[in-house]
């Protein structure tokens, strides 16, 4: 099923005065598609795959798939304007096997009847100029030759940016990387479901965790706790990927250390359904906390908690960070500073997606959105620390995804 809203789609082009999207990242494809991208996406070179959204709904979106993924494309995505691009890969689709008829005729028939040309021969893996041909003709269908058409820019490299604006002579082409991230960062109810289920996983994960932190454990089998967690959950078959990135001990930045009374234990993980991913962090101390540690982790939940208090629609990101910015500072660091907050989540290449809660963002919250709002901080000789949570913005203020406590928690006596 397709993510994407063709009325939010049709308002956000009409505000970039655009007269239609063009998609190239397979996580594009299949977020307009509801369709797997298929191999020939392997590379990440534009071409392999597209989407033609008009801004208009009422005109019919086109897609180009290579023929491998043709059939699976149409039992699993709700465009039916489907144009194939040949790959690497023979095929050939014999319905009814006549054992009567030679083998050679009976595949050379399946060809014809699938539309083969005398001197077809395929590419070395695929050819971007018939994806660009195609959706030439779909534009040209569309009465949309000369219009102003917005691409997914990202998605395309210099090198290869002069065939597709060859190709779509004409055309007025625009990056529309803007209206893409914008569209995509309001979530429809199935993609809340999918990092809701995410989050709910990854708790599992965090659960195995904290009952095998303890003195004398290391990190990797920290790692392997969180790992047989998330797969002991019930409904772990729906998991697309995880990941980690748990600490232990002073050296906040990786190695398999092991766990000493005292140490710092920051788990910062996510589990990914249909590759949307979820993103919770937590800090664990073996042992009772030092004034030097408490100190530190109460300036971070006072960031937390004063930032929360804004997570609502209408509220700009950049006011969330400042906030966020100020308590940590009013409690007793001045010097600390950060980046950004949090981010947006969803089905990217990464963990973390845009808007970002930062001091230069002009996005404003919006209801549906879906944000991991943190505060961390590393610190060499000390370890690290973070409080994350999963937030969906509500149409009158927020929901807190997670529902693990958010304090230090305190492992063993």
């Amino acid at each position: 099923m397709a993510n994407l809203d063709r009325l939010r789609a049709a308002r956000l082009m009409s505000e970039a005065g655009i007269d239609a999207l063009l998609l190239f990242s397979p996580e594009s494809f299949s977020y307009a598609t509801g369709a797997a991208a298929g191999v020939a996406t392997m590379w990440r070179t534009a071409g392999a795959v597209a989407v033609l959204v008009p801004a208009d709904p009422a005109l019919p979106e086109t897609a180009v798939v290579s023929d491998l993924f043709a059939a699976g494309f149409r039992a699993s995505s709700h465009i039916e304007d489907l144009r194939e691009s040949p790959i690497w890969v023979e095929t050939a689709r014999l319905d009814a096997i006549d054992e009567t008829v030679a083998a050679d005729d009976l595949i050379a028939d399946a060809w014809r009847r699938a539309g083969r040309t005398e001197g077809f021969a395929r590419p070395t893996t695929f050819d971007p100029l018939v994806c660009y041909r195609h959706l030439r003709d779909a534009l040209g269908d569309r009465g949309l030759s000369h219009g102003r058409i917005g691409f997914e820019a990202s998605a395309i490299s210099v090198q290869h940016f002069p065939d597709l604006r060859a190709t779509l002579e004409g055309v007025d082409l625009v990056d529309a990387g803007d209206t893409l991230a914008r569209l995509k960062m309001v979530k429809t109810d199935r993609e809340i479901a999918n990092l809701r289920l995410a989050v709910e996983i990854a708790e599992a994960g965090i659960r195995s965790v904290t009952g095998a932190v303890s003195t004398g454990v290391t990190r990797d089998a920290l790692a392997a706790a969180w790992s047989a967690g998330i797969a002991a959950h019930p409904r772990h078959d729906r998991l697309s990927g995880a990941w980690e990135y748990i600490s232990v001990g002073p050296n906040p930045w990786g190695g398999n250390a092991t766990a000493r009374a005292g140490d710092l234990v920051k788990v910062d993980v996510g589990c990914l359904v249909e590759g949307y991913t979820s993103d919770t962090g937590r800090t664990f101390v073996l042992g009772p906390p030092t004034a030097v540690q408490k100190r530190i982790f109460d300036a971070l939940s006072r960031g937390f908690e004063a930032g929360a208090q804004l997570l609502q629609p209408g509220t700009p990101l950049s006011l969330v960070h400042a906030r966020t910015l100020a308590a940590i500072r009013a409690a007793g660091f001045p010097g600390y500073t950060r980046g950004h907050f949090g981010h947006g989540l969803g089905a990217g290449t990464g963990s973390e997606e845009w808007p970002f809660f930062s001091a230069d963002a002009r996005t404003v919250l919006e209801p549906g959105m879906v944000m991991a709002f943190e505060c961390p901080w590393y610190i060499d000789g000390l370890g690290g620390m973070i409080v994350e949570n999963q937030v969906l913005i509500t149409q009158d203020g927020h929901e807190m995804m997670n529902t693990l406590p958010r304090d230090l928690i305190q492992i063993g006596p």
